[in-house]
């Protein structure tokens, strides 16, 4: 992984450190000082050092990683991972967005940190794209304001997340459904119990029980359709080495669940998963299509849907976009995220401008031609 260091003069705050800076990922203790402490404010699973670790040894191990650091008390009050490929065009992006298709966002102890982060970003030469990130994010205002004078700023719509708020109802999943889809769940139900002994798991694995548990798991991708498609953990090394990194580093925490359904001792669906922030986040679901008859896949949903519950925890987050499944079955509720450009004045952020706008002007003469 190649790195670089750069320094820039930030506004005044205050703590020792009074720059906002760019800082290489991995090797300045005052960085990982400042982000074991700014986890605590955190919102997403994506926001922790273990992610950027496991796409710095896998997905993202021949680009460059830094962290702008904002200052504040104890070292740092705001904190935003990027990347880029080499290159004088190549921007500045958020780590991980567009490798694993997860929402991100900044650490910020406060609408401070955000700013600072803001201005920090604003003085550079380079653009700034960052992928799904959430509407509410408080450096979408902040740069906004920062890049006043200093370039064009673009904020529009990303694919937003589904997600399940988990009231009371939803301790017993099934009465959440109309008349239909109960008698759906009990068909599928019966099916499934005269293949043999039905068996459902949540487990938290130690690392040391990880590996094997996650093997079966991606092993049940590749039974599925996702084979066909080509999106299975196990057809793409990195992301395979990836999710194990991450996954793994999950377990040392205790907050990595992995969750199958099992007829007869045989996985046939599975869940991959981590429970924080009082949340349930799904990353990986798959089923076994010899047994489609029996919907494994929306039997293990109502289980863990229920389970989350029980747990306390406040939603069940589908991390991926909202698909027709999702809408016309399990919910429409969702979490808003915005697609940000920033393009500096200057010939980067013209040609960046221009290179998006081209893009833009294609895209809508696809739809255009396939709606004609």
């Amino acid at each position: 992984m190649t790195m670089m260091m750069q320094t820039v003069p930030g506004a005044s705050a205050t703590g020792q450190d009074r720059r906002c800076r760019f800082a290489p990922f991995g090797t300045d203790p005052a960085v990982a000082r400042a982000w074991a402490r700014l986890e605590g404010s955190a919102r997403l699973p994506t926001q922790s050092q273990a992610f950027i670790a496991a796409l710095s040894r896998t997905m993202l191990a021949g680009a460059r990683i830094a962290i702008v650091l904002a200052p504040g008390v104890d070292g740092g009050s705001a904190l935003l991972p990027l990347c880029r490929e080499k290159g004088w065009l190549a921007r500045w992006r958020t780590a991980g967005s567009l490798e694993v298709f997860e929402p991100v966002d900044a650490l910020y102890a406060g609408a401070d940190g955000a700013r600072l982060l803001a201005e920090t970003v604003a003085r550079q030469s380079r653009p700034l794209r960052l992928d799904r990130m959430p509407a509410d994010s408080a450096l979408v205002p902040a740069l906004k304001a920062a890049m006043a004078g200093r370039g064009w700023l673009s904020v529009r719509p990303a694919q937003s997340s589904p997600l399940i708020t988990l009231d009371e109802g939803w301790e017993s999943p099934e009465s959440r459904f109309n008349a239909r889809r109960r008698s759906d769940f009990r068909r599928a139900a019966r099916r499934a119990e005269a293949l043999g002994v039905v068996s459902w798991e949540v487990l938290s694995p130690t690392p040391a029980e990880f590996d094997a548990l996650f093997d079966e798991a991606i092993a049940i991708e590749l039974r599925s359709w996702k084979k066909a498609a080509g999106t299975a953990i196990a057809l793409d090394p990195a992301k395979e080495a990836f999710f194990r990194a991450f996954f793994r580093a999950a377990c040392a925490e205790g907050t990595f669940r992995a969750a199958f359904l099992r007829i007869d001792g045989r996985a046939v669906a599975m869940q991959l998963a981590l429970e924080s922030y009082g949340r349930f986040w799904l990353f990986k679901i798959g089923y076994d299509e010899a047994c489609g008859k029996c919907s494994p896949g929306t039997l293990l949903m109502l289980h863990t849907l229920g389970w989350a519950k029980r747990r306390g925890l406040r939603s069940y987050e589908l991390l991926g976009e909202s698909e027709a499944w999702i809408a016309d079955l399990w919910t429409r509720e969702c979490r808003e995220h915005v697609r940000v450009r920033t393009y500096p004045f200057g010939l980067r952020g013209v040609l960046a401008l221009a290179a998006d706008a081209a893009a833009w002007v294609a895209a809508r003469l696809r739809r255009a031609g396939r709606a004609a």
